[in-house]
């Protein structure tokens, strides 16, 4: 999804917000938090469980008959499902935000968000697939600043996705939450601003 001038650009971001802050922030682009495999599945089992219903109520056919069709319903269906597209698209929308939120949190702890100094890292978490996005900050930032706080930066960020221009909405997310770590957690002037967590994002 991401070019290697989108990702230049990005780190570039990270760069300049973190310039001004004693923060980290983080980028995870997901192309999707689940494969939703047992969805088809199940839909087919529902709708498997329906067909003999009405053939069975107004036909006179036999047992058997209405067996092969009921098993050939659930075959259909399943494989009609089996698309990327189709899944997602009769996933539950619950589903696919709890998977992508267990995504973020794993990609939280997985990247080392939470060993910074002073507990100011801030990972940018997108799931592309789900339409998803989170910011999830560490206990030290949390602690000043509530969640509604970052809701601009995700409204940017999935009107980009929606729009096929995820890098830009990275580079504005970026812009948006290094202007709430510097109000907080400015740089100290003339002090050494160590960067604990790389300046870039990873695509998975």
């Amino acid at each position: 999804m991401l070019t290697d001038v989108d990702k230049a650009r990005i780190a570039d971001a990270i760069r300049t917000a973190e310039s001004k802050t004693s923060g980290e922030i983080f980028c995870v682009l997901a192309h999707n938090a689940g494969t939703y495999r047992l969805i088809p599945i199940a839909w087919a089992a529902v709708v498997a469980l329906i067909v003999p219903i009405p053939l069975l109520l107004l036909t006179e056919w036999e047992a058997k008959t209405v067996y092969v069709l009921q098993l050939m319903a659930f075959i259909l269906v399943s494989i009609g499902l089996s698309r990327r597209a189709a899944r997602l698209l009769v996933t539950p929308p619950r589903m696919k935000r709890e998977r992508a939120h267990g995504a973020a949190l794993r990609q939280f702890l997985a990247q080392g968000m939470q060993k910074t100094e002073g507990r100011t890292g801030v990972l940018i978490f997108a799931a592309a697939a789900e339409r998803y996005v989170e910011i999830i900050a560490d206990g030290g930032i949390s602690a000043k600043v509530t969640q509604d706080v970052w809701d601009k930066a995700v409204a940017s960020l999935i009107a980009a996705i929606k729009d096929g221009r995820p890098a830009d909405g990275f580079v504005a997310a970026i812009e948006q939450c290094g202007a709430v770590l510097a109000e907080h957690f400015p740089a100290a002037p003339g002090a050494l601003n160590p960067d604990e967590l790389p300046d870039r994002l990873v695509e998975i």
